[in-house]
This record gives C-alpha cells, sequence and structure tokens, in this order.
C-alpha cells in the first residue's frame, strides 16, 4: 500500500466529480417544483434561513416567469445565494422546516429551485443592484470569503469605498478552498465572486495575509472602519504517536490541494482512515474515495445520535462505498520506514452525559493514509491587542471588537459554522459599521 497520485482516467475524474446535485433541465420542470409551494404565510422555511431569504416571495415569481425578479429577492438577503444553493445543509434548514415533511410528502426543492434563479443571473452578469453614489468613506475588510464578501457588497451598496485584503490568490474563502469539489466548481465560485465585485466599489488585494503584509494598526490609520473576516485555520491535532508520519494529511489541507492542484494530481492511499463525522471528514472522505482509494472509513468517537454531520451527507459517504466504525477514538499510529502502516484505536462508550470514555479495548486498521477532520482551531492572532477567547475574536452585540473602529464576524468569531451563517454576520457586520461611520443612533 502506498500513497500516489494519478490513480483514474480524466474520463474517470470527470465522472466521479460531477455535480452532485444537478439543476433543474428544463423551465418546465422548475415551474413544476415551484408551483407544488403552498406559498405559507409566515412561512417556516425563510424562519430557518440564517440569511432570512423570503422563500415563497422567489418561488412566487419563479411561477409568474419573474425569474429576475426571484434572483433580487434572493440576493437582496443572501449575496452568496448561488453558492449556498448548491452547500448549504438544507435538510436541516429550509427543505426541513417545509411543511410538507409534516404530510409525508417531499419538501420543495428549495435548494434547487434557488440555483435555478441565481446560477442564471450569475452566468448572465443580470446588474440586479445599483451603487449609490461614494460617499467618500472607506473601510478595509480582511478576508474574500462569505463573511467579507457579504460585508463588502452591503457597505459598497451604500456608498463605501472597500477595499478586501485575501491571503490567497482567488476569493471565495471556504467555498473555493474547503469544499467537495462535486458540490460546487472552482469555476463557479470565481463566476460568484466576480458577480459580487461587479457591483463597483470592491477592490480585492490578494496574496495579502493579515500580519505580515499588511498590519492591523496601519489599516486603522488609513481607513475609517475596519471588518476582520479571516476564517478559522487547519484541523485540530490528534495529540497521538505517530502523527508526524508520512500519510498523515489534515482534511482542510487535502481538501485545498484537490481545490488548487486538480484532481490527477492528489496523492491518495489505497486504504484511507478519516478522523470525524463533521462536514469537512464527510467531504474528506467520499473525495478520497473519487480519487481512487480503495477502502476508506470513518472513525467516530461517538454514536450517529451525536454525530455532526447531516443523515444526508452520511448518506453521500455510504452511497461512495466509505465505512464508519463508532465509538471508536485514534490512540495510535505505527508507522514503517517512516510510513502510515496502522491506525490504533480505543473502543469507547458513552457516559450518562454522553462523553466519550474509554473502554480499553483495542482495534488496529491496516491503512497508508489517515486524514484529520477533528475541527478547526482558530488562526493565530495576527493582532494581538483584539481580545479573544483562545483565538476566536470576541464582538459584542454590534460586531464591534475591543478595538474602536475594529469590527469581526463569520468564523474567526463562532470558530466555524455553514457558509449562510457567515453570509449572514456579514451582513450584520455591514449594519453595524454603516451605524458607526454615520454616528447613527439608535
Amino acid at each position: 500500500m502506498a500513497l500516489r497520485n494519478n490513480r483514474l482516467t480524466n474520463e474517470e475524474y470527470d465522472e466521479h466529480f460531477s455535480d452532485i446535485h444537478p439543476p433543474f433541465e428544463t423551465h418546465n420542470a422548475a415551474l413544476v417544483e415551484a408551483n407544488r409551494c403552498l406559498f405559507c404565510y409566515d412561512a417556516p422555511c425563510t424562519k430557518s434561513c440564517p440569511t432570512s431569504i423570503n422563500v415563497p416571495k422567489f418561488i412566487k415569481q419563479i411561477t409568474t416567469e419573474n425569474l429576475k425578479g426571484a434572483a433580487y429577492t434572493i440576493f437582496s438577503a443572501n449575496i452568496m445565494g448561488g453558492g449556498c444553493s448548491k452547500v448549504c445543509p438544507v435538510e436541516k434548514l429550509c427543505e426541513g422546516a417545509c411543511v410538507y415533511n409534516l404530510m409525508e410528502e417531499a419538501p420543495i426543492p428549495i435548494a434547487k429551485l434557488q440555483r435555478y434563479a441565481t446560477e442564471r443571473a450569475i452566468h448572465e452578469k443580470w446588474p440586479l443592484f445599483t451603487r449609490q453614489a461614494s460617499n467618500g468613506k472607506k473601510v478595509a475588510v480582511i478576508g474574500a470569503g462569505p463573511a467579507g464578501l457579504s460585508c463588502a457588497h452591503a457597505l459598497s451598496r451604500e456608498g463605501v469605498e472597500v477595499t478586501i485584503y485575501e491571503k490567497e490568490g482567488k476569493g471565495g474563502g471556504l467555498m473555493t478552498y474547503g469544499i467537495a469539489a462535486y458540490k460546487v466548481t472552482p469555476q463557479f465560485c470565481q463566476e460568484e465572486v466576480d458577480y459580487i465585485t461587479s457591483l463597483g466599489g470592491i477592490h480585492v488585494l490578494y496574496n495579502m495575509q493579515l500580519g505580515k503584509d499588511v498590519l492591523l494598526e496601519t489599516l486603522q490609520q488609513e481607513y475609517d472602519a475596519v471588518y476582520l473576516a479571516f476564517g478559522v485555520g487547519m484541523a485540530r491535532q490528534l495529540a497521538i504517536s505517530g502523527e508526524q508520519l508520512n500519510g498523515v494529511v489534515d482534511a482542510i489541507r487535502f481538501i485545498y490541494e484537490i481545490r488548487t492542484k486538480g484532481y490527477p494530481e492528489v496523492p491518495v492511499g489505497e486504504s484511507v482512515a478519516v478522523i470525524g463525522l463533521g462536514m469537512t471528514a464527510i467531504d474528506a472522505a467520499t473525495q478520497a474515495m473519487r480519487l481512487g482509494a480503495k477502502e476508506v472509513t470513518l472513525v467516530y468517537r461517538r454514536t450517529e445520535a451525536e454525530m455532526p454531520c447531516t443523515a444526508a451527507e452520511l448518506n453521500i459517504a455510504k452511497l461512495d462505498g466509505c465505512n464508519i466504525i463508532w465509538l471508536a477514538a485514534p490512540k495510535e499510529i505505527v508507522g514503517e520506514n517512516g510510513h502510515v502502516k496502522t491506525l490504533v484505536c480505543e473502543v469507547m462508550r458513552l457516559d450518562e452525559r454522553k462523553l466519550p470514555v474509554g473502554t480499553g479495548e483495542l482495534i488496529s486498521l491496516n491503512v497508508d493514509m489517515v486524514i484529520k477532520a477533528t475541527g478547526q482551531l482558530p488562526y493565530t492572532m495576527a493582532a494581538p491587542k483584539i481580545d479573544n477567547e483562545h483565538g476566536r475574536v470576541l464582538i459584542n452585540e454590534h460586531a464591534a471588537t475591543n478595538l474602536p473602529g475594529v469590527f469581526a464576524g463569520g468564523d474567526c468569531v463562532n470558530g466555524g459554522k455553514e457558509v449562510v451563517d457567515a453570509v449572514q454576520a456579514g451582513k450584520e457586520g455591514a449594519k453595524a459599521i454603516l451605524k458607526y461611520l454615520f454616528r447613527e443612533v439608535e
């Protein structure tokens, strides 16, 4: 067993990484589903959306052939509504709240309808928003991910000049670099970033990292306000013997390389163990299978009832042929000639508080690759004067940090949630910054 790349043909890669949730093939197919909507009063689907998209309204607009109106309704609430339609865990949000679930019928395919409206708007570059005249205010945004882009767009619409400092070579953040390629393509991510910035008044400076290429103190002097949206960093360490062996990789780095290098260039083992069962773990496991691994096993220290991923995500892994071992925690990684050979796990049990407790019983997996997906750590604070809790930026109810004129939101504050949560944080940050800039009193 050994890690190697280029395991499959180009045709196999294309097949394995094709769109897992294909769009409607025809306009009539979209209309059929849209016309099923009951257009509920005080709609539970809207209430369950972190960005409060008016779902019945945009679906009604689709039924009346007003696709531009539908796209505007979506983007007004969530400027990344296109990407969110592909990656949101809708089964626990809008579609999970659909009243059809109570009738034991299939819920309205809200995400698919949202994609139907937004994809066309993005591809055809519909100019749905008009930017107000420049008001002379300047804001720096750190990070061109969902929170940063959302904040920048909301500010620019009000006439604020925004400069985004992004440490990577492309924008989109997690959407571009941290999500399975079969959910959203890099090409679409670029189109979405271009669409958002096409409003005007948003300038993105790439390969600019806070604390290295630009200092917070400098930004505070040059701009009227600063919004921190730099996300979170790499996966947590397992803190076990053998973690430094060749073949032990970080899930975020593994997915990052798939997104940046291309499928044939990323090495994968024949027998792979993935530690964790969150969304990132599922993405890593399924993509390892799709890169040509013969066997992939997800190892999780709790039971299915406690898993952080959704049932729909778990089903993707099962359909791809991934195995799952419940109630097991990594104990040691054994190597041979510097390479991973065996993953030793301890069998766990849950105590009365549902916390995993070791039983002393050990099991061994013969693997040549271990992917760590046990949650992400905050970045080391590039601006140590900012109050933080174990690396997470602390903010008040107005998204403000302890430094005057410095605001924050998204994963760098909450430690890592859904893309849609980051978009909402960006909206809230923009609202707070506008009040600060113009000294509005509540």
